[in-house]
């Protein structure tokens, strides 16, 4: 009888497990500032260079892009093009966010 409730227990959890993961990933949205991975908040690597080109140079060489939010990081998934625009700027991105990735879907 244990084994049986147990198994029932373990097949319903598993279940449910998509759909649970499909409402933890509902699009949300997120306003911050679009920077790089490898300045973060801080753009001093380049003087007398704006954030947004600070942001562009970074990323030609491999950083990505992140959205910072107060003392949170983001890393951006969507095509650099749709990104690159909001270089530098206080935006609002709306997305999916998974493990601390975020699926852009706008930004304005």
């Amino acid at each position: 009888m244990k084994k049986q409730m147990i198994l029932t227990i373990t097949l319903l959890s598993a279940m449910l497990m998509p759909a649970l993961r499909t409402a933890y990933a509902a699009t949300q949205s997120f306003n911050g500032v679009i920077s790089d991975s490898m300045c973060k908040k801080q753009h001093s690597m380049m003087p007398g260079k704006s954030d947004a080109q600070c942001v562009e140079e970074c990323v030609k060489a491999g950083a990505s892009y992140v959205l910072v939010v107060g003392d949170k990081v983001y890393t951006l998934a969507a095509k650099p093009g749709v990104i690159s625009p909001h270089a530098g700027k206080h935006v609002q991105v709306q997305g999916e966010l998974v493990n601390n990735t975020i699926t852009v879907s706008a930004i304005r």
